[in-house]
């Protein structure tokens, strides 16, 4: 018998611990119903559950993205569907006025007509929107492109007074040459006016141009100031940016994207307003948005130029028809997008869950047969310790 080393003992507390620290992990797994809690209880299924919840993630949310899509091209086409019903009765219109048991005036009660009817489809074109973005303007047609804003002003004989251009008022000097340099000086000395616009002087014209495209809607300059002028005028171009197409995200990864195009749904690109025969000489269409007249709509004070409009027309119903085809085919694809992201997340999510999660009734067996072991270790470890008790019997 020996007393310095309880072998015993000391086999049974290992044996305690390793059932103690067993016992823990399982509770644990039990506790969050998951088999990986840290990178040490399976390194690789931690990776692989990793990368398998960032697809599920993007999934999900690419779901979410076709949705507001479908959202939006409703609305798109919500709106066409407005602009189909005008055009349907600009239609009748025009064949009530390709009659001859129409008078003049009768004729000019429908040119009433037509022109309001035009300018709404202006408005419908210029105010249909989708969380602030304009969507039946052409903005969203990679097809439509723009140019960047421009004012153009000749200095020649003025004399005196000034010129005011992008909040910079400059004073006429002896020449329109000296001005004109004066201008460009102003303009390109100032950091934020020189990132946005280039200046070119010929003489004393001054031409400004904004770098980039839809960067003013108009630029303006301010000639009021100036005396010794003859005839002198400002000539501006509006600004527009390029169109581009709407960019759905419908895939969890790069490059997994829809493109959507939605053309010029405006009276112009209809065919609807314009100059020359078959339009009216006086500008009655507006934008939509106020009474000032802007174009010239479909003529109809006579019974060919009404006929002739029945063609146009029915050409505008075509290209809304079409764009609100195109639009639903569209949805009907994203319907399906959801459908196909919605499968996938659930088969992902399933090969997730027998990665990461754990087998509740297998631990739960492994849980109960540590705890047995961990109280027979603990049993055993008290036998182990009394039974070097029995040396101080071999002392009496």
């Amino acid at each position: 018998m020996i007393i310095n080393h309880n072998i015993s003992a000391l086999n049974t507390h290992r044996q305690l611990s390793s059932a103690t620290n067993a016992q823990s992990k399982s509770m644990e797994k039990l506790a969050s119903g998951m088999r990986i809690n840290r990178a040490g209880d399976d390194a690789a299924g931690l990776a692989i559950s990793e990368k398998m919840r960032g697809q599920i993630r993007g999934l999900d949310q690419a779901s979410r993205n076709s949705q507001d899509a479908i959202s939006l091209i409703q609305t798109a086409e919500g709106a066409l569907n407005e602009t189909t019903d005008i055009l349907q009765r600009m239609r009748e219109l025009a064949t009530q006025a390709s009659t001859d048991t129409n008078t003049t005036n009768d004729r000019g009660e429908i040119q009433k007509e037509m022109d309001s009817l035009t300018s709404e489809i202006n408005r419908i074109g210029n105010t249909t929107e989708f969380n602030t973005q304009k969507l039946l303007n052409g903005a969203k047609d990679s097809s439509t492109t723009g140019n960047s804003a421009k004012v153009e002003f000749d200095l020649t004989g003025m004399t005196a007074g000034s010129v005011n251009v992008l909040g910079k008022t400059v004073n006429f000097a002896t020449d329109a040459d000296t001005t004109a340099t004066a201008i460009k000086t102003a303009i390109t000395g100032d950091a934020d006016l020189n990132a946005k616009y280039d200046v070119t002087v010929t003489g004393g014209q001054v031409e400004i141009t904004a770098k980039s495209k839809g960067e003013d809607t108009t630029l303006k300059a301010d000639l009021a100031g100036g005396t010794g002028v003859t005839n002198k005028t400002v000539a501006t171009t509006e600004g527009k940016a390029d169109g581009a197409g709407l960019q759905f995200q419908i895939g969890a990864n790069e490059n997994q994207s829809l493109t959507l195009e939605i053309g010029d749904m405006r009276a112009s690109a209809l065919g609807l307003t314009g100059t020359g025969a078959g339009f009216t000489t006086e500008t009655s269409v507006s934008n939509g948005t106020d009474s000032t007249g802007v174009e010239s709509g479909l003529d109809v004070s006579n019974a060919k130029n009404a006929s002739a409009a029945i063609t146009k027309i029915q050409s505008a119903i075509d290209t809304v028809s079409a764009e609100r085809s195109k639009l639903g085919a569209n949805q009907n694809r994203l319907e399906h997008t959801i459908n196909n992201l919605g499968t996938s997340s659930e088969n992902l999510t399933a090969a997730e869950s027998r990665v990461r999660d754990t087998d509740m009734a297998k631990t739960m067996m492994e849980q109960t047969k540590n705890s047995i072991l961990a109280q027979a270790s603990q049993a055993m470890l008290a036998q182990a310790n009394s039974a070097p008790q029995g040396v101080l019997q071999l002392l009496r």
